[in-house]
């Protein structure tokens, strides 16, 4: 099933969600078809027009936004002056329902990618009214086993790059949460520290790429690189803002909240995550979603089979 044409936005503006933060939006697609939001990951990566692709536009309102401190939302997390401490799940959260509120849509289907499902799942969990289907792909639930998955856990697949990212570390940093420590290098007066810690945690994203190439263009932007290193190590240096019980995952415990929230799950079976079997767990434990797995695949929207299989998803949602 091929990707529906790349297609322009017919409006776009920047909502004013409080503590100084203003939030880019777009709508594109048919402005009175059924709404869909689309919740792009890092946290921190900055939506993607790609995204569009996914949803047919004559049967979609496609909404589109950057999260705080990403993309063209302002002030970016780029900023060492930008404060970070208002950018939390709670806050994106808050700000999807103002946004929903200032768009006139009722419920809308909620779209997400890697980070964008941990928010996407947490945010139908807290507002089921507003959520009418879940498409996500690139699953992730946010737990702090997640995060030490993907740090430590995958440095006994990746030894050589993973030497390489505890080295940037002072040695009294290198045991715990390793996010943490980096973003502690990250908030650094020193811009010179900052500079270097950006660039060796998205070497280290880059490295752990299950298949060649191992490149990412967009962290060779010395703006971008900083911003989302700078995101993603404070949200998973805590807990993804996620509360007491995030080891093993609030928003897996509390999937039950999604009953009656009719969900896609579309899984590359060589994404890493997949190796806590969080995935299926989740489909499990939420009674109306169904798992589809791209057996070739990693964490990816644009692999053979993601694609396909994330279009005939939306196209079973949008009737």
């Amino acid at each position: 099933m091929p990707l529906y044409p790349d297609i322009e936005p017919y409006a776009h503006g920047m909502l004013d969600v409080g503590d100084h933060n203003h939030l880019y939006w777009e709508t594109s697609g048919n402005p009175e078809g059924k709404p869909a939001v689309v919740l792009h990951g890092g946290p921190g990566s900055g939506s993607s027009p790609y995204f569009r692709r996914l949803f047919d536009p004559a049967a979609y309102r496609i909404v589109q936004l950057d999260q705080r401190g990403s993309g063209r939302s302002t002030p970016h997390a780029s900023g060492y002056d930008t404060d970070m401490g208002d950018n939390t799940t709670a806050h994106v959260i808050a700000d999807l329902e103002l946004l929903r509120q200032h768009l006139g849509i009722e419920r809308w289907l909620v779209w997400g990618v890697s980070w964008g499902s941990v928010l996407a799942l947490r945010y139908a969990q807290t507002h089921p009214g507003s959520v009418s289907e879940l498409v996500l792909t690139g699953v992730a639930t946010g737990s702090n086993a997640e995060v030490e998955l993907l740090t430590r856990g995958l440095g006994r697949i990746f030894p050589e790059a993973f030497e390489r990212f505890l080295a940037e570390l002072p040695p009294a940093e290198r045991d715990g949460n390793l996010a943490a420590a980096y973003n502690r290098l990250l908030e650094s007066p020193d811009p010179a520290v900052r500079q270097r810690a950006a660039r060796a945690w998205t070497d280290w994203e880059t490295a752990t790429i299950p298949a060649p190439p191992r490149s990412v263009a967009r962290f060779e932007d010395p703006e971008y690189r900083m911003g989302f290193a700078r995101t993603v190590t404070h949200y998973w240096g805590n807990d993804h803002f996620l509360g007491e019980g995030n080891d093993e995952g609030v928003v897996l415990r509390d999937a039950h909240l999604l009953t009656g929230i009719p969900g896609t799950l579309v899984q590359g079976a060589l994404d890493f995550g997949n190796l806590l079997g969080i995935v299926w767990r989740l489909r499990q434990a939420w009674p109306g979603s169904e798992l589809v797995t791209v057996h070739e695949a990693g964490h990816t929207t644009g692999a053979p089979g993601v694609a396909e299989a994330l279009v005939a998803a939306t196209d079973k949602y949008r009737k």
